[in-house]
């Protein structure tokens, strides 16, 4: 399992605005309903990718909120929705478009796009690549859905020579799966760098708890809120703030009414859908990741720090790999509210160097986790599968 070793930089080596003669083209099949993580990474590739000689054109499989809040709007987006989860027929369109358009690369994104993607690949000739930025075994509380998911996955990428995943412990999980590690190429994700990192004088005299997620049942904002009633009833100024949409109507309704279960209606503010992720990080004084498992390497965390943001996070997946317990931020036990209650009071009540925290955390993310890294990352595998690699 080769690990991405590209350069650290934050520096941007190309306008992503300036013209696309030259560059070699890559479509990306993505499903489109959401601009969540994943759609993040896709988006921010359409703005890093120029600088290493390549364009992103985007396929969106299920249309819906990427297109409105992608920031690289340059990059080409066709709306191709598939008309039943099982419309093999969509991959003669992305063939057929894939070829009129001089796109030399596919690149696919999610166990849909993967099938849809290797029939399409094998109709034009064109190599593809596969992004896992979740664990397809374990994406929601589903579970047929989970084992039907991963099997897709794993009989579309019959074939396909490089298999991206976004941390080190994904890749180990594909290999674990039957994949050569030859095959699988960790590249960490990343965000842009902030500078300079946000800056807070002294601690607030009311905390503002912060987490910015697709709410959906493997997120643990059900955890969250137990902790925070807990840390309410011990008299401790905290209150939480909430972005991003609900992934059901159902699920919003049973997570507010639990708000209303532990008298936290006044406590917590639900601030909805923002594409402006900066904007929010910069009203919280304290970065909450309470997920249950299920994810890579979340992008939400990166932002926090890169903004400067003192991070609480579970110990979940590809999390460890971005925030040192105790150096970065502090780590707790998935799905345990007390143990995240006590993590976030050390914090409020000036037990840990938080301040230490947001600057080694700012400059770990600079190093380690940009965006520049990861599209230089991703541009290194294009060069493999494409053999351009003399070319450079």
């Amino acid at each position: 399992m080769p690990a991405d070793t590209s350069t650290n930089s934050c520096d941007t080596a190309r306008d992503p605005t300036a013209g696309e003669e030259g560059l070699v083209g890559v479509l990306h099949l993505i499903n489109g309903e959401h601009y969540a993580g994943a759609e993040r990474v896709q988006d921010l590739l359409a703005g890093a990718l120029p600088a290493f000689g390549y364009r992103a054109g985007f396929v969106a499989m299920k249309p819906g909120r990427f297109a409105a809040a992608r920031q690289y709007g340059q990059a080409s987006l066709y709306e191709l929705p598939m008309r039943g989860r099982w419309d093999l027929s969509a991959a003669r369109r992305i063939a057929r478009l894939a070829r009129q358009e001089g796109y030399r690369l596919l690149h696919t994104h999610t166990p849909r796009t993967a099938m849809i993607g290797r029939l399409a690949s094998l109709a034009a000739g064109l190599p593809m690549v596969h992004h896992v930025h979740s664990p397809a075994a374990r994406d929601s509380t589903r579970p047929w859905q989970n084992r039907i998911n991963a099997a897709v996955e794993r009989l579309s990428l019959w074939g396909v020579p490089q298999v991206i995943a976004v941390s080190e412990s994904l890749g180990r999980g594909l290999i674990q799966r039957g994949f050569s590690a030859d095959r699988v190429t960790v590249v960490h994700n990343g965000v842009p760098c902030l500078r300079p990192a946000s800056r807070r004088d002294g601690a607030p005299e009311t905390w503002t708890l912060g987490c910015v997620a697709l709410l959906r049942p493997r997120k643990g904002i059900e955890v969250l809120l137990e902790a925070l009633a807990t840390l309410r009833r011990e008299k401790l100024p905290v209150r939480l703030r909430v972005v991003g949409p609900f992934e059901t109507a159902a699920y919003e309704a049973e997570i507010r009414s639990l708000t209303s279960r532990y008298a936290l209606d006044e406590a917590v503010d639900w601030a909805g859908f923002s594409s402006d992720v900066p904007g929010e990080l910069a009203q919280m004084d304290l970065f909450v990741l309470p997920s249950l498992f299920g994810e890579g390497l979340p992008m939400v965390l990166l932002e926090a720090m890169a903004a400067g943001v003192p991070v609480v996070a579970a110990r979940v997946e590809g999390v460890p790999e971005a925030i040192r317990d105790g150096l970065d931020g502090l780590l707790v036990t998935p799905g345990n509210a007390e143990e995240l209650a006590r993590a976030v009071a050390r914090v409020v009540r000036g037990e840990v160097d938080w301040a230490a925290w947001r600057a080694s955390a700012s400059a770990r993310q600079a190093e380690h986790f940009s965006d520049r890294s990861m599209a230089a990352g991703i541009a290194k595998i294009y060069d493999r599968v494409l053999a351009r690699g003399s070319l450079r």
